[in-house]
């Protein structure tokens, strides 16, 4: 399972919207990951690597649904809303997991028409990479092609 951490809070002054470096809502529609990495501190897993999918789904306001589809272990979605987080004159792309109200974190992006990739460092994401049931501190890098 993947979960995130965040070091960024929701009573932060800086303003976020949807209107950044490209709108949101250029994000809707379905996107199928080509890449799905969580790195650890002695683990590492490329998901679909190893047989697993990812399926992204955005709506125009930004909200969305990650489907996870390890091959060794039963699919599961997380959510939540992405905006840009604006701090001192530059855009920030940002996520908050719905598991996480409030709370939110930037990651590395890039886009073009057709792709759509987000990167985030250690203690950006969690997994549980011995499928023990306990979440470990990760980062995260997925890479995504429009369907």
């Amino acid at each position: 399972m993947v979960s995130f951490s965040f070091s960024c809070s929701g009573d932060d002054p800086d303003p976020i919207t949807k209107d950044g470096p490209f709108q949101i809502s250029e994000l809707a529609g379905t996107w199928e990951a080509t890449q799905a990495f969580f790195g650890g501190e002695t683990m590492n897993v490329d998901l679909i690597g190893e047989g697993g999918s990812a399926t992204l789904t955005v709506q125009s306001s930004g909200r969305f649904t990650l489907n996870i589809d390890p091959a060794d272990r039963a699919a599961y979605n997380v959510s939540g809303e992405m905006f840009w987080e604006e701090w001192e004159g530059k855009f920030y792309f940002a996520i908050e997991w719905d598991d996480y109200r409030g709370d939110w974190d930037t990651y590395g992006h890039t886009k073009t028409a057709t792709t759509f990739s987000i990167s985030g460092g250690f203690d950006s994401g969690e997994y549980d990479f011995d499928n023990d049931g306990d979440m470990e501190p990760c980062s995260i890098g997925f890479a995504f092609v429009k369907v």
